[in-house]
């Protein structure tokens, strides 16, 4: 795909290179690279090379401040150039404003002339920076490619003025006992919905490996990791249980094994609530604290989130994230039998990506989720919201990961790295979804998403125990 208008293109990368120069910040400060090179604009007296790494980091992130101030200044110019809104205009020129500033107050705590304390206004004023020069981007993509008619006047769930659903064909049950057999986990394991399985499970690990200590134990890694893949099986299950009738309207789910009749309700229930068992009581092997967060994510994901939030408010997802970021919260509370730190600032983490992540499926199924009765984003303000709000949670999840960059000390290199790569990657992916607004375009997207926080996970995890 060409995008017509070079601009966002600019203001992407400015975007991503003020998150890199936050990111390597909060790094250099975790190293101590600063102390390592405590001179300006080079070290020792202020001209002299590094005589260790630390420096050198600390001495790379000064040389990247200055190419990054360059797209600043850029993207400015061209705001002015190609007749920008007055809005993008003023983040931008808030943007050019206040980064010598930023960079100053980084310079002066570096040699010395204010308090090592400062360095987190240093910090803020980067944060505040990425943020003016995201709304720039923002905007900008708004005003290109958003349509003003595209908010639907009133929402009529499951009416005609939809194309018909093709009707899932009727499952075959093999008669031979194996086929049959095989036939029947199958269902069962699809009712535990598998595919999250993963993803929260590798939340769950992350947050266990950064609080690491003496309850990071085999015995309890393994009590968590088991309990927490049956509690993700029986909240999909009793949500299969509780959106049967609903399954059926939607093309993406009128095949699931109660939308078929394939499993019988009343064994749906009691496959639930056995899972619910086996899940909290391996959790309670572990700790108390533990085994009643995983009874509340039961609840949350089954009740709260699919009878109440999902078929009656438009912030169903937005508040439907707690439920995959109790996971963060349940590691946390494996090992160190308490709720805090670094668990949950990565809990922040996992409930601002959830929007950022859903609102591109729901772009993708915005007929199929209207068809089901589900006020998603798409449906009740339009595609163009939709697209808006996920640049604006896609930059609340960077932000909050570069926190946690700063609280959990064991984060360094890979975590940077990946965070910033794969950040830049779903970022440009959601800039491409404005201008092509397929479907294709949405799960291109949706993917990045995936991609971005499995691989954060997966830095966490080797940086908290290798490092």
């Amino acid at each position: 795909m060409t995008i017509p208008d070079r601009f966002p293109a600019v203001l992407a990368a400015t975007a991503m290179g003020v998150y890199l120069l936050l990111v390597v910040g909060a790094t250099t400060s975790l190293t101590e690279a600063a102390a390592a090179c405590a001179g300006w604009p080079a070290c020792g007296g202020g001209a002299a090379l590094p005589a260790e790494s630390p420096g050198w980091i600390a001495l790379g992130h000064r040389l990247l401040a200055v190419t990054v101030g360059l797209l600043v200044v850029l993207s400015a110019v061209l705001a002015w150039r190609d007749g920008a809104s007055g809005r993008v205009r003023a983040a931008l020129a808030g943007a050019v404003l206040l980064y010598p500033v930023q960079a100053g107050v980084g310079a002066l705590v570096a040699v010395g002339e204010l308090p090592a304390a400062l360095g987190s206004v240093h910090l803020l004023l980067g944060v505040v920076i990425f943020g003016a020069t995201l709304a720039g981007l923002a905007w900008r993509l708004e005003a290109e490619t958003g349509d003003a008619d595209d908010t639907p006047v009133d929402f009529r769930p499951g009416t005609d003025h939809l194309p018909p659903v093709d009707q899932a064909p009727e499952p075959t049950i093999p008669t031979a006992t194996l086929p049959r057999l095989k036939a029947t986990v199958a269902a069962y394991f699809r009712l535990m919905k598998p595919r999250l399985m993963w993803l929260l499970c590798l939340v769950a690990a992350a947050a266990m490996a950064l609080a690491g200590g003496p309850g990071f134990t085999p015995d309890a890694v393994a009590a968590t990791l088991v309990g927490g893949a049956l509690s993700i099986g029986a909240s999909g299950t009793f949500n299969h249980v509780f959106e049967r009738d609903v399954d059926r309207r939607m093309q993406r789910t009128n095949d699931r094994p109660l939308a078929t009749d394939l499993v019988p309700v009343p064994h749906a229930l009691a496959f639930g609530g056995l899972l619910t068992f086996v899940s909290v009581g391996l959790f309670w092997t572990v700790n108390p604290l533990t085994a009643g967060l995983g009874m509340i994510a039961i609840l949350f994901y089954s009740v709260v989130y699919t009878l109440i939030l999902k078929p009656n408010t438009v912030q169903n997802t937005v508040i439907g994230g707690a439920a995959g970021a109790l996971p963060a919260l349940i590691g946390w509370a494996a090992v160190t039998g308490t709720v805090g730190g670094g668990g949950l600032l990565l809990a922040l983490v996992i409930f601002l990506w959830t929007p950022a992540h859903f609102y591109n499926l729901a772009l993708a199924y915005k007929d199929d989720y209207e068809r089901g009765g589900f006020p998603m984003m798409p449906v009740v303000r339009g595609e163009t919201a939709t697209r808006r709000h996920i640049v604006w949670y896609l930059g609340a999840t960077l932000v909050a990961a570069a926190a946690l960059a700063v609280v959990a000390d064991p984060l360094g290199a890979l975590y940077a790295a990946v965070g910033v790569a794969l950040g830049a990657v779903f970022l440009w992916t959601v800039v491409r979804l404005h201008y092509e607004r397929t479907e294709t375009a949405a799960f291109r997207a949706f993917h990045a998403s995936n991609a971005y926080l499995g691989l954060l996970l997966f830095a966490v995890v080797f940086d908290a125990l290798v490092v």
